[in-house]
């Protein structure tokens, strides 16, 4: 299973004899069997033709629509999976124990992970960042005695700091960045995280609603007007291990160079290229197809993907359950 990335203006997806058939400009036809598509990103103009959006909602493969530049529109989604019990559940847990635990646990799992990526990139680079280790460490240790969401809050924004630091100190040169800048990015390695980040929720928004949960009804991120704070809230473990990791691999291992960003001075901000985009969204994909052993509770390996899933499985057994500490985040070693 996969997902199929659009980011042609002027293509037109659409369906026949259980395909998935995407026309371009330039007249190239790619087919694809609709029974292995897991969702469909389209990224700037093209079309999806009524009978393949039809399709998409019997199947239950989420249709989702961003700008060239990576902004979030919004999704075409079917509504089989609702289950309204589970969400009165799910609500009935904000701003209770079970939000400052889970909160601890997820956000103390995001630092850990933060560390162990800055240490390969400090062997690689052969460097120390002592400091940067040493603030990381000590936010981690607050986290985990806190007890209110507001602390860990403010513990997580203090390390993610010093994180970005070492991140900056561990890039090739020419790449090098001041901290993180969002709407717009400034530079090239914001462009490319804020743009995963985006592509990272989109995974997350679908497998939350594929478990009849809710996205909108967090437990760390506090409630905001049309914002998923439940898939932002359990992004948190995945941001360094899916989509920071896979930007430094791919600066660092010079698959992108400058040529494939552009500074655009209508819309100011740096973003990638038509070329760039391409060469980042495949690394992506394989990145999510990857398999991996760092879930505790299966004995086997499975992909980026599949473990997502299997982390939303965990959390609707916290919920229904009422017991954050059935919660397992991901920790990388």
């Amino acid at each position: 299973m996969g997902l199929l990335y659009v980011n042609e203006n002027g293509a037109q997806i659409g369906y026949e004899a259980n395909k998935c058939v995407v026309n371009y400009k330039d007249g190239l036809k790619k087919l694809i069997p609709i029974e292995s598509l897991e969702g469909i990103t389209i990224m700037g103009q093209s079309q999806m033709t009524a009978k393949c959006t039809e399709e998409c909602l019997k199947r239950g493969i989420p249709v989702v629509y961003f700008s060239k530049g990576g902004v979030y529109f919004g999704r075409v989604m079917s509504t089989s999976h609702i289950n309204a019990g589970r969400q009165r559940m799910q609500s009935a847990l904000y701003d209770t124990e079970f939000a400052v635990e889970l909160g601890k646990r997820i956000l103390s799992a995001k630092i850990k992970n933060q560390s162990v990526v800055l240490r390969r990139y400090e062997k690689s680079r052969n460097i120390r960042l002592e400091e940067e280790q040493k603030m990381l460490s000590i936010c981690r240790g607050k986290i985990e005695n806190s007890r209110r969401i507001e602390e860990i809050i403010g513990y997580e924004g203090q390390a993610a700091k010093f994180y970005f630091r070492g991140l900056s100190k561990c890039i090739e040169r020419e790449f090098q960045f001041n901290g993180r800048s969002r709407r717009p990015p400034k530079d090239e390695f914001n462009s490319m995280i804020s743009l995963g980040y985006s592509i990272l929720m989109n995974e997350l928004y679908c497998k939350i609603e594929m478990k009849g949960l809710n996205p909108y009804f967090g437990f760390i991120h506090r409630d905001a007007e049309k914002h998923p704070t439940l898939a932002s809230d359990m992004m948190e473990e995945w941001r360094a291990v899916i989509v920071d990791a896979t930007v430094m691999s791919m600066i660092n291992g010079h698959e992108i160079s400058k040529e494939d960003f552009v500074f655009n001075l209508e819309q100011p901000g740096c973003y990638l290229t038509k070329t760039g985009l391409k060469l980042y969204l495949n690394k992506l994909e394989r990145k999510f197809q990857t398999e991996i052993r760092y879930l505790k509770y299966v004995d086997y390996p499975v992909s980026f993907r599949r473990g997502i899933l299997l982390q939303m499985e965990q959390l609707t057994k916290a919920i229904e359950k009422g017991d954050a500490s059935l919660y397992e985040p991901i920790v990388i070693r």
